[in-house]
């Protein structure tokens, strides 16, 4: 082999990833993006705040902004509302009058937003690239294969599917077809129940933390009536033997941000700030959830730190932005909010969404634009519409 040879085959040639990564290449079919079709405003720019603030007014009833509770404050301050992901969908649904809605928060809340909102309401993401990790762990085809699978070990008919509201329309649609039903992380424990009512097991889709929290510390299922579906693996990396022993098939998916907090975390934070709380959010592994005082829902998160009394210690196992934003709302109070972690952890994908992807977001709608709009193609709506509603009809 030549040097040429030799310095040829080691180059490094751009993958699809990579080029997905770099905002130069789509994938309609998954929540990763694209580059914004315009030119955004300088980050430096001192005016921002004064044109997103005009751009706002200036477009009156004709915009509604919702802002998720991990995005950034310099974002939060223009959201109309703020909430979880389904909350905000539900909010975006009782706004008719409202011609767009501008969704600070990524690709498959936008997706959840389309599906609840009127045909003639334009759903618009400020940042396409921004989307979720989690969701992207499980594909239409993965989930598919992953079916047929548990047909050919004989047990599809008594599997019932749920899955998280962090999902693509795609999975969602896949669970409304089969029978199934959608859960957040305040409702899985009554999804879960529902679903035992219907079959005898349950495929959870796509976090593998909140299905085993919800099924261990909940239901009263033991971690071994518990396996791990890997989709690249063959078979999902089990037997026929273990699907059919199993209650609860977990799919391989995991939140990038929780997953980071291990029970180390815990360990530490305690010996640091005696008498401190530890309250973590369920998608956490296991062991984080076991050591914790205290697991629930970022609205649950935000509940307790409200009624917390004052002088208590709290150490959150959640995205960043939230935790340092409640750290200073009561701060006040006298109550300490810190990190679980000390290694600083943000939702890259929501911090996607700043100010100046959203002053151009405002102005492009000011001026008459379409840019950006979610449309969720009308048979996947409606699947995924079924299984949001079979949710919503949960006791």
């Amino acid at each position: 082999m030549t040097t040429a040879q030799a310095r040829q085959d080691l180059a490094v040639q751009p993958t699809p990833l990579a080029l997905l990564l770099l905002g130069r290449e789509a994938d309609t079919r998954s929540e990763r993006g694209v580059d914004c079709p315009g030119d955004l405003p300088s980050p430096s720019d001192p005016d921002l705040v004064e044109r997103a603030r005009a751009a706002k007014e200036k477009l009156g009833e004709k915009v509604f902004i919702l802002g998720h509770h991990y995005q950034r404050d310099e974002v939060i301050q223009f959201a109309d509302v703020t909430g979880d992901s389904f909350k905000l969908a539900k909010d975006a649904a009782a706004r008719p009058e409202a011609e767009y809605i501008v969704f600070c928060g990524v690709h498959f809340m936008a997706e959840s937003a389309d599906i609840l909102t009127a045909d003639d309401q334009k759903v618009v993401l400020p940042d396409l690239a921004a989307g979720c990790s989690m969701a992207d762990m499980a594909t239409a085809e993965q989930v598919a294969e992953c079916w047929d699978v548990l047909t050919e070990a004989g047990i599809a008919e008594r599997v019932v599917p749920v899955s998280y509201m962090n999902s693509s329309a795609d999975i969602k649609a896949f669970t409304g077809k089969h029978g199934g039903t959608i859960c957040t992380s305040s409702n899985a424990e009554r999804a879960l129940d529902w679903a035992f009512e219907q079959g005898d097991k349950v495929l959870f889709l796509p976090d593998q933390h909140l299905g085993r929290n919800t099924a261990v510390r909940d239901l009263g299922l033991s971690l071994e009536d518990c396996v791990l579906y890997n989709p690249h693996k063959p078979n999902g990396g089990l037997t026929a033997e273990e699907l059919r022993n199993a209650k609860m098939i977990l799919w391989r998916g995991h939140c990038s941000v929780h997953g980071r907090f291990s029970l180390d975390s815990v360990n530490e934070v305690r010996e640091r700030i005696p008498g401190v709380n530890v309250l973590v959010h369920p998608e956490c592994k296991h062991e984080v959830v076991s050591a914790a005082d205290y697991v629930g829902s970022t609205e649950y998160i935000i509940k307790m730190l409200q009624e917390a009394p004052a002088g208590s210690k709290w150490a959150i196992g959640t995205e960043l932005n939230l935790v340092q934003r409640l750290a200073n709302r009561f701060a006040a109070d006298d109550k300490e909010i810190v990190f679980l972690d000390r290694t600083v952890c943000f939702c890259s994908t929501m911090n996607r969404i700043d100010l100046p992807h959203l002053v151009w977001t405002l102005e492009s709608l000011a001026e008459g634009k379409d840019i950006n709009r979610i449309q969720v193609e009308k048979e996947t709506a409606d699947f995924a519409q079924l299984a949001l509603e079979r949710m919503l009809a949960l006791p």
